[in-house]
């Protein structure tokens, strides 16, 4: 038979205390803080704009942008796939073994990650010929 779940009455409220005390303190910086009116963008498309700082024509942008930053963005996102990669084939299995990115179907290829494997043609159920 099971048993319902009881509820804990040897609780810390001191915790729970401070979380509340904390709320409280940031509600009221929220709410009392005095906030300037948006400034939002001016006349001309931010879109065009990313594109002038890609090819480096900035001056072209309505909105100013730094060159460079595209650039390094860019960099950024191909090492992080690279890194990615990376990680993805070096990954190990349960058993210890490194898995390699050289496989055939989901089967490991013969002299591969192992030297008792059998090549391909050795496992061949029918045992013939071409």
């Amino acid at each position: 038979m099971t048993s319902r779940p009881r509820l804990a009455t040897d609780v810390n409220y001191v915790n729970g205390l401070a979380a509340v005390a904390l709320f409280a303190v940031m509600a009221y910086v929220f709410l009392t803080s005095e906030l300037g009116d948006p400034a939002g963008f001016p006349d001309g498309s931010i879109v065009a704009s990313i594109g002038y700082a890609m090819f480096n024509m900035v001056d072209q942008a309505a909105i100013p942008a730094e060159s460079f930053l595209v650039a390094f963005i860019i960099i950024a996102l191909v090492l992080d796939a690279a890194l990615d990669g990376a990680v993805t084939l070096a990954r190990r299995e349960d058993d210890e073994s490194v898995v390699t990115a050289l496989t055939d179907g989901g089967r490991r290829l013969a002299g591969r990650a192992g030297g008792d494997e059998q090549p391909d043609d050795a496992s061949d159920p029918e045992g013939g010929e071409d």
